[in-house]
């Protein structure tokens, strides 16, 4: 029984005829919206505590000296990575086994009820260590939400998207990844411009958590009307035991028949995650830590920085639509790897805000090679039957290894007084994924989802659709 191949999509008042084309595009629009929607309040759940680290620091840690509180911090946010692997596992092999909507909607309701917790934590004041003990536990739990987020998300973006617009339609994973980021840069300016920094230090910092929980309640409601991308045949052979085969959505088939892909996929994430926690979620701290700009400007920079980033997200994913991803990848790695050092080593010295905005810029630009279509890549590499767990997985592996830990390794080496040494780690990851692209994918060759759902290059099938596999039962 196949579970790989969607049926045409048909239209609600002749199920039997196939789509107009602009009937597609309106249906992919409507369901990446709503799935899109989602992403971004599971990321700015995730990203706050970085954004306002700063200020509720010393309420979770005991250390006096802000570098070494502020390393303290950086380390129970790597904790969360821990549980990415885990939770990329659970929510993989539940999205393609009962579908990406269930899936999708229990990780925004996961994330939903950590965000709220923070918001109302007691401090160590009130409950000494305890506060710092539950502090972790909180963040492992929106971990493990996350590490099923972003392989479930990536794998319906890259189903619900049409054949010839993959790369611009997936791409607004991390237009909303970035978006959530750049949510709490914005909540952190009003706070700082309204309340000033003694309310944050005091009671304000609890504001961006307990207005995370309440987005996520609303995400949880407009994903009701979600429409599932996992045909009926994959989730009943999901559940009935075949004598000597390996069922959709389990480690087993995931290992026996995809490791190499698997291997891949880390191997596209390794650097491009690396470089992109650097420029996206270490820099606001670096910045303040080094370039003596004051902190309510270097969040005007970074939100100003992320906001063109987020914008430039859909422009990469067209352009790949036309020359093909590896392309785009290839140009993160090369530039990568000649202009990490330069950049970072001179903002690192310089005093001047729109210098640091310039320098952001830059940075940002190169990694917008890979983050605007690492998902399509990483969904390309899988079958529908795998697919989740395959992305999820491998995401997570190389996120949590490497990604997860930028700002505890940038800042353990700040304090150390060797920082350099930090540029040069970035590089090497770079350099180590540049050579997964440059060996290991090929442009425009036909994928998993060409063969399921038309060929995005038009050698196989005319239709220009995204097949939604609902769309005829």
């Amino acid at each position: 029984m196949s579970t790989e191949q969607a049926a045409p999509p048909a239209s609600a008042a002749h199920p039997g005829a196939p789509l107009t084309e602009a009937a597609q595009t309106r249906r992919a629009v409507g369901n990446i919206l709503k799935g899109s929607a989602g992403n971004l309040v599971e990321w700015y759940d995730l990203y706050v505590y970085t954004v306002f680290a700063a200020y509720f620091q010393a309420h979770f840690f005991n250390s006096k000296d802000d570098l070494q509180a502020g390393l303290e911090a950086m380390a129970v946010f790597s904790t969360s990575f821990l549980m990415r692997p885990i939770g990329a596992w659970f929510f993989g092999r539940y999205a393609d086994r009962n579908g990406r909507k269930a899936a999708l909607t229990l990780s925004v309701t996961l994330m939903s009820a950590g965000s709220f917790a923070i918001a109302v934590l007691p401090t160590q004041d009130v409950i000494g260590i305890w506060a710092m003990v539950l502090l972790v536990l909180v963040r492992l739990l929106q971990g493990f939400s996350v590490g099923g987020e972003y392989g479930t998300s990536a794998t319906y973006m890259s189903e619900a998207a049409t054949s010839r617009r993959r790369g611009f339609f997936s791409s607004f994973q991390y237009v909303t990844l970035v978006g959530g980021q750049m949510l709490a840069l914005l909540v952190l300016v009003i706070l700082q411009n309204t309340l000033g920094g003694d309310a944050l230090n005091e009671w304000a910092w609890r504001i961006p958590f307990a207005l995370g929980g309440v987005a996520a309640l609303v995400v949880l409601w407009l994903r009701r009307s979600m429409e599932e991308t996992v045909s009926a045949d994959q989730i009943r052979a999901a559940h009935v035991q075949a004598a000597g085969e390996a069922q959709p959505g389990t480690l087993k088939l995931l290992f026996t028949s995809h490791w190499r892909p698997l291997l891949v996929c880390i191997g596209v994430t390794l650097g491009g995650t690396v470089a992109f926690y650097t420029y996206t979620n270490f820099i606001l701290k670096f910045m303040n830590d080094t370039s003596g700009i004051a902190k309510t400007d270097t969040s005007v920079i970074n939100f100003w920085a992320l906001f063109i980033f987020m914008l430039l997200q859909p422009v990469y994913g067209l352009i790949s639509d036309k020359i093909g991803r590896k392309p785009l990848l290839v140009w993160f790695g090369v530039t990568g790897v000649l202009f990490t050092w330069p950049l970072l080593s001179t903002l690192s010295g310089t005093k001047e805000p729109f210098t640091a905005f310039l320098l952001m810029m830059g940075g940002l630009l190169i990694v917008g090679g890979y983050t605007s279509i690492n998902a399509l890549v990483k969904a390309e590499l899988f079958p529908a039957s795998i697919r989740a767990l395959g992305v999820g997985l491998g995401y997570a592996i190389a996120n949590s290894l490497f990604g997860g830990t930028v700002p505890l390794i940038g800042a353990a080496l700040q304090k150390a007084g060797q920082v350099e040494l930090f540029f040069t780690y970035v590089t090497a990851a770079i350099a180590i994924s540049l050579v997964v692209y440059i060996f290991a994918l090929k442009n425009k060759k036909a994928t998993h989802l060409d063969r399921e759902q038309g060929d995005a290059w038009g050698a196989t099938r005319t239709d220009d659709a995204g097949t939604l596999a609902g769309a005829n039962r």
